[in-house]
């Protein structure tokens, strides 16, 4: 098994909180960090390949090619408030090993910096979602959960697969303090609104006053990443899809 990390940069900074930002249910996760990354003008440091990513690249119509592959932003809070490592991609694992092994070496990198704090957001599928979308949350100990709850969401009860449960799991072994934010979310598309629920609670937390304006556009952008790389189908595809169903039926 193989994750490699590329550094291009070794920022200094002051007890960042680590955000996780990998495709998921309504990929909240990753419109909002892409969005974070955008408006906060979060600076990549590091990339990151592993063996467990899916096998192929996209070829794009410039002739170039498109990947799966992870990402570290980091940004400098220079309004007192806290500074932010931003762990961001296209894909996730595509095994258990895999998953374990990249929190793993997230975590290494996190702690190099003097990060001690997590959190990870995600979406909570659901076939009915009110407006707004309520929030629920897990964390790492009764302190974090307090803070949390405090902010309007509620005690999450069930299984959180994948990045988003496990990186808060692996965390707390290993000292960090944190949360997973899950939002209310159908989970057949990006969800913006979903996501504007998620970057709510997220500001309050940090403290932080974060723009909600262009959240469709990262939505969008997300989307076409998502469909070339076939996470999720275009209205086109599903149509052909529907219409080959129907072909085989008859």
């Amino acid at each position: 098994m193989v994750c490699a990390i590329k550094t291009y940069e070794k920022p200094k900074l002051d007890n960042p909180v680590l955000i996780e930002g990998l495709p998921g249910i309504g990929f909240v996760a990753n419109i909002a960090t892409l969005h974070l990354i955008h408006e906060l003008k979060a600076k990549r440091f590091a990339e990151i390949h592993s063996s467990s990513f899916q096998d192929l690249a996209i070829a794009t119509e410039t002739g170039g090619a498109r990947y799966p592959m992870n990402e570290l932003y980091y940004c400098k809070n220079s309004n007192g408030g806290r500074d932010l490592v931003i762990w961001y991609g296209n894909t996730q694992a595509l095994t258990t090993a895999g998953q374990y092994e990249l929190c793993g070496r997230v975590l290494d990198t996190a702690e190099k910096l003097g990060s001690h704090f997590l959190i990870t957001l995600g979406g909570f599928r659901q076939e009915e979602v009110k407006t707004p979308p309520q929030v629920y949350c897990a964390a790492t100990d009764t302190e974090t959960i307090n803070q949390v709850l405090a902010l309007g969401t509620k005690i999450m009860v069930g299984q959180i697969f994948g990045i988003a449960g496990l990186l808060v799991g692996l965390g707390k072994i290993r000292g960090f303090k944190g949360f997973s934010l899950l939002v209310d979310t159908l989970g057949t598309h990006p969800d913006a609104n979903a996501t504007r629920a998620a970057l709510t609670i997220l500001g309050k937390f940090l403290n932080m006053n974060i723009d909600q304006t262009r959240v469709d556009l990262a939505a969008e952008e997300t989307k076409k990443t998502l469909e070339s790389f076939g996470l999720i189908r275009s209205v086109t595809e599903e149509k052909k899809k529907e219409e080959q169903q129907l072909r085989w039926f008859v």
